[in-house]
């Protein structure tokens, strides 16, 4: 693994997307590498998560309502009789009754179609924005598992270490013991510490455990199945550029792309409200087919031809009131764009000063705290052999260099988790 693992991570959610949405294949990303246990982990969950699944189905069923919305209503075809006298119902009584078959078709306002058309466009294009949007949010949260996972696992190890090293210190403590130059008190002191170390043992079996039925829920397994954590994570050595990270974001979100379409849709809604107030056409063609009358003379028949539009009589009522509510509804969408134009750097910030103070952490650690630990437990540990510190001293000196151990790997695990978080809300991987 290295720090290009969510680069892979974001870069499979965009590939995935196009290819189950647009029928593409998935191209190759052969000059990008991840961890492969974390990659068959994240293609699993993009192919068998049931909400991912929906999202993509809602996507494919809006593109298929799209000529739909830009079509004409099937047209209107029937039958009729007319002026059938009642007192005999006789068909050449009267030279006016006739049998009447007729077609009709209704026919919007010119435009009325083509915005339909690109509302329910922008229907689909929303939905598509909002499943990768979903995507990314899935990967993000296996890996940000998977890395938990992997420090939980180092807790488990450190655990198992500081254990063994405490058993040893007992017999130490017990042998000085019965020699007569050591205390009683130590070897209570040391049964504690691996009581304690026992007890932090099941809790952390319990959160491995928790973090595992987590990545099989976001997979959607059937049956839960233990999850091989990663190990040995090489440092990240990330170098971010705020100001290039916050043009990506404002270019690639996809929930910016998603209030945008509001924004597009809301235009067109408005647009459509008012061709409202132009009337809709009613088309209608009939013939008429007449009987011989009573006295056996052949009647023509007759065609017949009506135009029907609706009068906007009540508008103050109906299409003023539409008007103005599709006019608030794009004055709301376009402040919730704005609102995400705006806090999308600042969230970029955040996590980027995030990133940079952990990995300063990391560096102080590594290369300075531990170092030092280790010398402080190497000394301790002879001072005390020779009786020049206390066991109590000794026993901490040994306990603080594994703990610093484990808050390094901490800060390690860290910076991947928000590398993770920072590229869902670039839309992608980080850019060279």
């Amino acid at each position: 693994m290295g720090h290009s693992v969510t680069k892979l991570v974001i870069f499979m959610i965009v590939a995935l997307g196009l290819a189950g949405i647009t029928g593409r294949p998935l191209e190759a990303a052969s000059h990008l590498w991840v961890n492969p246990a974390l990659s068959q982990l994240i293609e699993e969950g993009l192919t068998n998560n049931k909400e991912i699944q929906s999202f993509a189905a809602r996507v494919e069923s809006l593109k298929e309502e799209i000529p739909f919305a830009g079509s004409l209503e099937d047209p209107r075809l029937g039958i009729a009789i007319l002026n059938l006298p009642t007192d005999t119902f006789s068909f050449d009584q009267e030279a006016m009754t006739q049998k009447q078959l007729f077609i009709a078709q209704k026919v919007p306002w010119f435009g009325k179609l083509s915005l339909r058309e690109q509302r329910q466009t922008l229907i689909a294009s929303r939905q598509q924005a909002l499943l990768e949007a979903k995507r990314l949010e899935l990967v993000r949260k296996i890996a940000t598992s998977y890395y938990e996972l992997g420090f939980i696992a180092k807790s488990l190890e450190i655990n198992e270490r500081l254990t063994d090293m405490v058993n040893q210190l007992i017999r130490v403590a017990e042998t000085r013991y019965a020699s007569g130059r050591g205390l009683q008190q130590d070897v209570l002191q040391a049964q504690v510490e691996l009581s304690k170390l026992l007890d932090e043992r099941i809790t952390l079996g319990k959160k491995r455990r928790t973090i595992e039925d987590q990545i099989n829920e976001l997979l959607n397994r059937e049956s839960f199945i233990a999850v091989p954590p990663p190990k040995d994570l090489p440092y990240p050595g990330l170098r971010l550029e705020i100001e290039s990270l916050q043009a990506q974001s404002l270019r690639k979100n996809p929930l910016l792309r998603v209030r945008q379409t509001e924004v597009d849709q809301a235009s067109v809604e408005i647009e459509l409200a008012k061709k409202d107030y132009w009337p809709d056409m009613d088309f209608k063609l009939a013939y008429g087919q007449r009987e011989e009358d009573f006295t056996g003379r052949d009647l023509p028949d007759f065609v017949s031809g009506s135009v029907v539009i609706n009068v906007p009589l009540w508008h103050k009522k109906r299409q003023d009131r539409n008007l103005a509510s599709k006019q608030k509804n794009s004055e709301a969408a376009a402040r919730f764009y704005q609102n995400l134009v705006q806090s999308l750097p600042h969230r970029v910030d955040a996590l980027v000063t995030e990133i940079r103070e952990t990995q300063e952490n990391y560096r102080l650690f590594s290369d300075a705290l531990m170092l030092q630990a280790e010398q402080w437990a190497s000394s301790s540990l002879s001072a005390y052999v020779v009786d020049k510190v206390e066991f109590n001293t000794m026993i901490n000196a040994h306990i603080r260099l594994l703990r610093f151990e484990l808050q390094t790997d901490r800060y390690l695990f860290n910076i991947y988790q928000k590398r993770a978080e920072l590229e869902e809300i670039l839309g992608g991987p980080l850019e060279p």
